[in-house]
């Protein structure tokens, strides 16, 4: 990761998402806590979350306006309007203001699915192609350490000066990553965009995911394991209460060591996808998922921290690998709209799974429903890990051309005089 922050425009631009990273760990569960306080619901806290999951249909409209404009001053001018987003929480005083909080919550979410396509595209214009492993899993293991932090320090600092701080410290956030990247220098040239008719640019993200192999297997290997690994955000309560006879708050305990696991997945994708190519990284992280699971259906404290580490090295092995392979697969003025429509063909399994979780964990006993997830990952990673082939690694060099064999020069035949005669095309010296 040393060589791609030695690059002067992409450490600019690290500086600058160091900034807007540490304003989303703060905000998602602080505004959770907010609407729960002046509530008292947990359906109503709850309901939060979903306002910032909701966004996720309009994806494919988010990536095709995303695609349209130049990369850096998009860039800009999305988290200059994340900001504003965040402004009209400081009218909020009251249980009546809680409407309030839901719509920045759900034009937060829709914020971040722009930023999140015009970031990938970010990237792939300013890094080259062998480095772009390296960006992504210095982010990954960047945010990884920001949920180690991120979250209490938000609930902290709620507890201390309330929502409005919080807004304050949001929009500082954002406000300086836009100042940082402005300062990122214009590429010389802007690849030409096709233009089609808008109904069928809003599917070509869609059309290149089906269309590439590799990027298709990706996507039907990670829906399947998406559909079962959201259950534990419901499951891991059960097993702490059930399981391990402990207050939930010991949760708390385990997304701790979650984190660190994260932090370890986080430096070693970039090794892992010169070893095993992008599909190859992103079947390891779903499969890890599955030993993890197993060792959750059985109560037992050391097993609990080993499962929740393995668990938390899987995610950004996921995410890395999936995203460098958007970025090396797909045409620079088609990255916004496949990111997008990945972000919202992903999110909908794990939103799907984990209400189902939730549901599940009512009428079935939580170590059964671990064992599926755990199966159901194998299954997963096993049909991915068959398509490592569709990337290689980049870290394989092409085979060494071996140098071509040249015939030794046939001495002329002679005659019983030892005079030369003609053979072939060689004629006899003159006399």
């Amino acid at each position: 990761m040393r060589t791609v922050l030695r690059r002067p425009d992409f450490r600019l631009l690290f500086g600058g998402l160091l900034a807007s990273m540490t304003a989303e760990s703060i905000l998602l569960l602080a505004l959770a806590i907010w609407v729960k306080d002046l509530t008292g619901s947990d359906g109503l806290a709850g309901a939060t979350i979903f306002a910032v999951i909701a966004p996720m249909m309009l994806a494919p409209l988010v990536g095709w306006f995303v695609d349209r404009y130049p990369r850096r001053p998009f860039f800009v001018a999305a988290n200059v309007v994340t900001a504003a987003v965040l402004i009209p929480l400081f009218t909020v005083r009251d249980a009546g203001d809680v409407w309030v909080v839901y719509l920045v919550a759900a034009l937060y979410g829709l914020s971040s699915i722009t930023l999140g396509a015009a970031l990938s595209g970010l990237i792939r214009e300013l890094v080259p192609v062998e480095l772009l492993a390296e960006a992504n899993g210095l982010l990954q293991t960047v945010r990884q350490g920001m949920r180690l932090i991120g979250p209490l320090a938000g609930a902290a600092l709620y507890a201390a000066l309330g929502g409005w701080s919080l807004a304050g410290i949001g929009i500082v956030g954002f406000l300086t990553a836009a100042a940082v990247v402005t300062a990122l220098p214009a590429p010389q040239q802007v690849p030409s965009t096709v233009r089609l008719r808008w109904p069928a640019e809003l599917g070509a993200g869609l059309r290149h995911l089906a269309g590439e192999p590799a990027l298709r297997r990706a996507l039907l290997g990670y829906g399947l394991g998406s559909l079962v690994m959201g259950f534990s955000e419901s499951l891991i309560f059960a097993y702490v209460d059930q399981g391990l006879n402990r207050d939930a708050a010991f949760v708390g305990v385990l997304v701790t060591v979650q984190g660190v696991g994260g932090l370890l997945g986080g430096l070693c994708s970039p090794a892992l996808i010169r070893r095993l190519g992008e599909v190859g990284t992103l079947a390891a992280g779903v499969a890890f998922f599955s030993p993890a699971a197993l060792a959750l259906a059985y109560p037992d404290i050391r097993l609990g921290f080993a499962a929740v580490l393995l668990a938390g090295v899987s995610i950004p092995l996921t995410m890395v690998g999936l995203h460098t392979l958007i970025q090396r697969r797909t045409p620079p003025t088609l990255v916004g709209r496949v990111a997008a429509a990945t972000q919202a063909v992903v999110s909908g399994p794990q939103a799907f799974s984990i209400g189902a979780g939730a549901l599940l964990v009512g009428f079935l006993d939580y170590r059964v429903l671990f064992a599926l997830v755990g199966l159901a990952t194998l299954v997963a990673g096993s049909y991915l890990w068959r398509g490592r082939h569709l990337s290689a690694p980049t870290g394989t060099r092409s085979p060494t051309p071996t140098r071509p064999v040249l015939p030794a020069p046939r001495r002329p035949a002679e005659d019983a005089a030892g005079r030369p005669v003609a053979t072939g095309t060689h004629r006899p010296p003159p006399r």
